[in-house]
C-alpha cells in the first residue's frame, strides 16, 4: 500500500512522500489564488471552491483567509454552509460538513495526528482520522475539532472549546475539554441571546 493510501486508512504514514507532495501543492496553489481575490470576486470565489473542494453544495460561504493542508481537496460541505475568516481545515484526511452549518471566525478543524513516541515523531509519521460535523450546528469562534470526532445534528459549541470527544444532537457543549452543557430545549423556542424574546 502506498504512502498516499495510508492517508485515508487511519494507519502510520510519511506525509513528505514525493508522491503526496506533489498533489498537495498543485492544490495549495488554488487556495492561493481563492484567498487573493477581491470582496466583489463573488462568483470568482464560489468557482474555485467547486474546484478546490471534493464536495460543496449550494449557498455556501467561506470569508477568506482560508487554511487549509489540501486546498480543501478532502473536505466534503453541505448547502449553506457558512465560514467566517481564518478557517483552518487540516484536510490530510476526510471532513464533512452538514447543511446550513455555521462557523464562526479562527475555527481549526483537525484530522491529523502524531504519535506519542518521540522515536516516530522524528521519522515525521503521522496518522489521520476523518471529522463528521451535522446539519444545522454552530461552532462558535475559536473550537478546535480533533482528529475522528462526530458531533451530531444542530448542535451548538461554544466560543473557544476544544472537541476531544464525540458530541450527541441538539445540545448546547462548552469548555475546554468540551463537555455536554445542555440540551436544546424550550427555552431556546422563547429567548434567543439571554433575556431576548425572538
Amino acid at each position: 500500500m502506498s504512502m498516499k493510501d495510508k492517508m485515508h486508512t487511519g494507519e502510520l504514514y510519511l506525509p513528505n512522500d514525493k508522491e503526496i507532495m506533489t498533489g498537495q501543492l498543485k492544490k495549495l496553489d488554488r487556495l492561493y489564488d481563492f484567498n487573493a481575490t477581491r470582496p466583489t470576486e463573488l462568483d470568482k470565489r464560489e468557482e474555485l471552491l467547486k474546484e478546490m473542494f471534493a464536495e460543496i453544495g449550494e449557498e455556501c460561504y467561506i470569508e477568506p483567509p482560508l487554511h487549509t493542508n489540501f486546498g480543501g481537496g478532502h473536505v466534503h460541505f453541505g448547502k449553506n454552509v457558512y465560514a467566517n475568516f481564518n478557517l483552518t481545515l487540516v484536510d490530510d484526511t476526510h471532513i464533512y460538513i452538514g447543511d446550513y452549518t455555521m462557523i464562526g471566525p479562527n475555527v481549526t478543524i483537525a484530522t491529523a495526528g502524531h504519535p506519542i513516541l518521540p522515536q516516530l515523531r522524528r521519522e515525521a509519521y503521522q496518522y489521520n482520522a476523518p471529522v463528521h460535523i451535522g446539519e444545522n450546528c454552530w461552532l462558535g469562534a475559536g473550537v478546535i475539532v480533533l482528529p475522528g470526532i462526530t458531533i451530531g445534528d444542530n448542535t451548538v459549541i461554544g466560543a473557544g472549546s476544544v472537541v476531544t470527544k464525540d458530541l450527541p444532537a441538539n445540545v448546547v457543549a462548552v469548555g475546554n475539554p468540551c463537555r455536554v452543557l445542555r440540551e436544546i430545549n424550550e427555552h431556546d423556542k422563547i429567548y434567543y441571546f439571554k433575556d431576548r424574546k425572538i
